[in-house]
């Protein structure tokens, strides 16, 4: 998450955007980038002093073409995606580094028709014109088509979380609980230490226990009425909340 409040933090200023639009297609000298957006070139340099700092850009001395002293030319350095999902129930922040390597790295990778570009190009040190805009223009089908399944799927658990959040709503009934529940639902696949979250929550120790104690209390009676198991014992008894969880979650019918 630090990686992508960094590249919001510095792509929510549109001078940065601007300089970042024009160095993807080909190196700038600041004095360019300044007369190509309109504004001083001392504020260009800060900019390009920030993106370079973050690892954003990069820069090197080249010769002058008139003959005169060396210029400092900048060009961008990082590739990244950076995604945004929001809606109700839904709020995603993530920054995915994109694969390294050559075309026929990439190949296998690729979906089905693509790798038949990524050979085509594989190896070659300049494509011409045309032969770019056609391949570019398979790609950019490729990635719309991509683009419609993802936003279905984020769609789709969109209406899941939504329909979760009613019965977090019914089920648990202190903010400490719901949140821990939501944090659980907002990462499925991953190993939540609870026991950390709710020692971060908690006042004091003894709040901390109350509220450790009264979580997976409730955790077990609900996951135990919608596994169908009974969990009896005395009321002393300190059985984990997922002692009742099925080795293998059955598919719902």
């Amino acid at each position: 998450m630090e990686d992508a409040d960094q590249a919001l933090m510095l792509l929510e200023n549109k001078v940065r955007r601007d300089i970042l639009q024009h160095l993807v297609r080909e190196p700038h000298y600041p004095l360019q980038l300044a007369e190509l957006i309109g504004v001083s070139q001392q504020a260009v340099m800060k900019h390009l002093k920030v993106l370079e700092k973050s690892g954003f850009v990069d820069s090197e001395m080249v010769p002058s073409e008139k003959g005169g002293p060396p210029k400092r030319i900048y060009l961008v350095q990082r590739s990244f995606s950076l995604r945004i999902d929001l809606g109700p129930d839904l709020f995603q922040i993530e920054q995915r580094i994109l694969p390294k390597g050559g075309p026929m790295r990439l190949a296998g990778k690729l979906p089905p028709g693509m790798s038949d570009i990524a050979e085509q190009v594989s190896g070659r040190k300049k494509i011409p014109f045309t032969e770019a805009v056609y391949f570019l223009g398979e790609l950019d089908d490729a990635l719309e088509v991509l683009d419609r399944q993802r936003d279905a799927l984020i769609s789709l658990h969109q209406h899941i979380k939504h329909r979760a959040s009613k019965v977090v709503d019914i089920d648990f009934e202190t903010y400490e609980e719901r949140h821990l529940v939501h944090r659980m639902l907002e990462n499925p696949r991953t190993d939540i230490d609870i026991e950390a979250i709710i020692r971060k929550m908690a006042s004091d120790e003894l709040h901390y226990e109350s509220l450790l104690s009264s979580f997976q209390g409730r955790m077990m009676r609900v996951l135990s009425h919608s596994s169908g198991h009974i969990i009896s014992a005395p009321s002393s008894s300190k059985l984990p909340w997922w002692a009742i969880l099925p080795k293998e979650q059955k598919e719902p019918k």
